[in-house]
C-alpha cells in the first residue's frame, strides 16, 4: 500500500532519480533534481511528510543560522561539510523563504524561525517539488533495494521502481515516535559502505543515583553557565535542572561531544571570580550558600554547597575547603550516567562514513549513482538551525548531481 492506496504489482516504472525519505534533505534534493528536468520519485514510509520540520523549534522551525560555518559541525572527517555549505549557504535558503513570502525573525545567536508555523517550510518544499514535477509515494514501505544494469531497483508493495540514481535521505535514529529507523545505515552496509556507530546528540544528560537524589527536586531551575566536555568546545548558555538530570541549550550542545564514562565541566560563575568572592567574606559569619545565593538560584546554591561539604560559616571553614569550593565553582565536574536516549535526542551523531562519499556530490565513490544526504550522514550540527542548513546544503549538492 502506497499513498494510502492499494496498488496491484505492475510493470517496473523507471525514473532518473529515486529519493528515499521526504524530510528536509530529501525534499530539497528532489526539488533540485526535478528543477533540472530530471524525472524524480520521492518515497517515504510515513503518511505525513516533513514531520521533523513540523515539530522543530517549538512548531516554528529554526530553519537555518546566519553564522553557519564548518566548525559548527561534528564528523570524523571534519572538512567534509565545507564544500556543500559553501555552495548552498544560509543566504540561499533565506532567499527561497523570502520568495515564498514566509515571514521570519532572528531569535538569538543567528537563529532564524518562522513567524507563524513550521508547516510553511513544509508547504514551501512541497511546492518546490511540485514545480519540478516530482512524483510522490507516501505510506510506502521499501522492502528491498538492488542494483541492475542501469542503476537501482526499489521494491515496494506498489511494485518495483527503477532509477539511474538512488538518494538515501532517511535520517537517523532520533525522535523514533515520528518514524526514525536504521534503514539508511542498512542500505549503506548492503553496498559496502562503513557506518560510524550512531549515538544520540543534542540530548539531555542523566544524573547518577547519588546526584539525582541530591538535585532531582530542583527540576525547573535554570542558570547560565559555561559547559564543556573533555573534548570539543565550551558552550555558554542556560543549564536546566530536570527530574532526570541536566538539560538546556548548553547541555544539549555539549552532549554531542560527551563520551560515556567521562565528566562534563560546568563553570557556574562564568562572569565572576569565585576566589575573590569567597576571600572577601573569609572572616564573616556568612555561609557559602548565602553568598552564592546572590549569583545562583538559592535552592541550588544550598544543595550544591551541602554536596561540597561547605555548610559552616566562612570564618569556620578550613582554607583547603574554601580553595576547593572556589575551584569547583569554576569547574563543577558532573559524571552523567548516560543520556536520556533517542526519544529525547534532537539529532543523531555518527552515520554513513563521509570518507566513502564525495564532498561535492554526496555520491558513494565506490557505488556510482548512490547518494547519502542529511542526518543519515556522519555530519552533525550544533543546536540552532545548523542541522537544517546541512539538510538544505547536502540536498542541493546531491540534487545537482543525481
Amino acid at each position: 500500500m502506497c499513498g494510502g492506496i492499494a496498488y496491484p504489482p505492475g510493470p517496473m516504472t523507471r525514473f532518473d532519480a529515486i529519493v528515499v525519505g521526504a524530510g528536509a534533505a530529501g525534499m530539497m534534493c528532489a526539488a533540485t533534481a526535478g528543477r533540472r528536468g530530471r524525472r524524480v520519485l520521492l518515497v517515504d514510509h510515513a503518511k505525513h511528510i516533513g514531520e521533523k520540520i513540523r515539530i522543530s523549534g517549538g512548531g516554528r522551525c529554526n530553519f537555518t543560522n546566519l553564522h553557519c560555518r564548518p566548525e559548527h559541525y561534528l564528523s570524523r572527517n571534519p572538512h567534509f561539510c565545507r564544500s556543500a555549505l559553501a555552495r548552498y549557504t544560509p543566504a540561499d535558503f533565506i532567499a527561497l523563504v523570502k520568495r515564498h513570502r514566509i515571514a521570519f525573525h532572528e531569535k538569538k545567536l543567528g537563529q532564524l524561525f518562522c513567524d507563524d508555523s513550521a508547516v510553511q517550510i513544509i508547504d514551501m518544499l512541497r511546492a518546490e517539488c511540485d514545480a519540478g514535477g516530482v512524483q510522490w509515494r507516501t505510506s510506502c514501505e521499501i522492502t528491498g533495494v538492488r542494483r541492475d544494469a542501469d542503476g537501482f531497483v526499489v521494491t515496494t508493495p506498489a511494485g518495483d521502481f527503477a532509477a539511474t540514481s538512488l538518494v538515501i535521505a532517511t535520517g537517523g535514529l532520533s525522535v523514533p515516535k515520528i518514524g526514525a529507523s536504521p534503514f539508511g545505515y542498512r542500505i549503506a552496509e548492503q553496498f559496502g559502505l562503513a557506518v560510524v556507530p550512531p549515538r544520540p546528540g543534542l540530548v539531555p544528560l542523566a544524573f547518577d543515583a547519588a546526584e539525582l537524589a541530591r538535585y532531582g527536586d530542583l527540576s525547573g531551575l535554570s542558570l547560565e553557565a559555561v559547559v564543556r566536555a573533555d573534548e570539543g568546545p565550551a558552550f555558554r548558555e542556560n543549564v536546566l535542572l530536570t527530574h532526570r538530570g541536566l538539560s538546556g541549550p548548553a547541555i544539549l550542545q555539549v552532549s554531542s561531544y560527551w563520551t560515556p564514562g567521562s565528566p562534563i565541566h560546568v563553570d557556574l560563575l562564568p562572569d565572576g571570580d569565585a576566589h575573590a568572592l569567597l576571600a572577601a567574606a573569609r572572616q564573616s559569619r556568612a555561609t557559602p550558600s548565602s553568598l552564592l545565593s546572590d549569583v545562583l538560584p538559592k535552592r541550588f546554591a544550598q544543595q550544591w554547597c551541602e554536596a561540597m561539604g561547605a555548610t559552616r560559616f566562612m570564618a569556620e571553614l578550613p582554607e583547603k575547603t574554601v580553595r576547593a569550593l572556589a575551584e569547583a565553582l569554576h569547574d563543577w565536574k558532573v559524571l552523567p550516567s548516560g543520556t536520556t536516549g533517542w526519544q529525547k535526542a534532537e539529532v543523531t551523531v555518527g552515520g554513513v562514513d563521509t570518507r566513502a562519499l564525495s564532498s561535492k556530490t554526496m555520491e558513494a565513490s565506490a557505488v556510482p549513482g548512490l547518494f547519502f544526504i542529511g542526518e543519515v550522514v556522519d555530519v552533525t550540527g550544533w543546536l540552532g538551525g545548523f542541522n537544517f542548513q546541512w539538510a538544505w546544503s547536502s540536498g542541493v549538492a546531491a540534487g545537482q548531481a543525481a
